[in-house]
């Protein structure tokens, strides 16, 4: 009984991620009696998802580029969650770079991690989605996850980690060129995010340029989705095939 109502709150639960299945595997708990505790998993909902899901299995190197809502940052960030829990990585290290997208922040009360808060937030979401927000808080305080602004990653080697680099349409060329050379052994990096949509200036942003050249080499994935591939609201695909 208790596992159906289980199963019936998940499934009409409106604030569950589209790219959620409505399948719960139980695993058994430690420390619980046995007691089964339920596991998210995320399945591709189309073609170029499930491509994107693919290269991130096999390539230590992948970039996901497409419009907002395609679901980027959301399967890195489960994956990411997957290979941490599996021991295949020791930490989860998530950058994006602090451009402000037509407004000044920097007039905000605060500490540098306070100012920085509003850039960061979608990482808190897609994480507090996968660990919830009581495991999220402590690994954060254990450094086993670690978010930071592009700034900070300058002259680290980044090894047995998953590292997603967000909103790369707003990194330069140079700044794209340090971060994947951060990439250390036996870890995996991501770099998601829309030429098409930068808050840079134009000419500036080296995501596409990049991105060209690294289809060249063997070993990194480059996976292009399209509006078609948008998963919120059917209007926002609608939006961008016009604007």
């Amino acid at each position: 009984m208790g596992k159906r109502t289980v199963r019936k709150t998940w499934r009409n639960d409106a604030r569950i991620h589209p790219l959620m299945t409505e399948n719960i595997d139980t695993l058994p708990v430690a420390g619980k009696g046995g007691q089964p505790r339920y596991v998210r998993h995320v399945k591709a909902k189309n073609a170029n998802q499930a491509a994107l899901l693919e290269a991130l299995d096999r390539d230590n190197v992948v970039l996901a580029l497409g419009p907002a809502g395609t679901g980027k940052t959301f399967l890195a960030i489960a994956k990411a969650v997957d290979a941490l829990e599996s021991g295949r990585v020791e930490r989860i290290v998530l950058t994006r770079p602090a451009v402000e997208a037509g407004e000044t922040l920097g007039f905000l009360p605060g500490d540098l991690e306070a100012k920085l808060a509003p850039y960061l937030r979608p990482f808190y979401d897609a994480l507090g989605e996968r660990l919830g927000a009581k495991r999220l808080k402590q690994a954060l305080a254990d450094g086993i996850i670690e978010i930071a602004p592009v700034a900070y990653m300058r002259g680290r080697t980044i090894n047995n980690s998953f590292i997603v680099i967000d909103e790369a349409q707003n990194c330069t060329f140079v700044q794209l060129k340090m971060l994947l050379t951060r990439l250390g052994w036996q870890s995996t990096m991501v770099v998601a995010g829309d030429p098409d949509q930068t808050d840079l200036l134009p000419g500036m942003s080296g995501l596409a340029d990049i991105a060209t050249r690294l289809e060249q080499v063997g070993r990194i994935g480059v996976v292009r989705l399209t509006p078609n591939d948008v998963v919120r609201h059917p209007l926002v695909s609608s939006m961008l095939a016009v604007l």
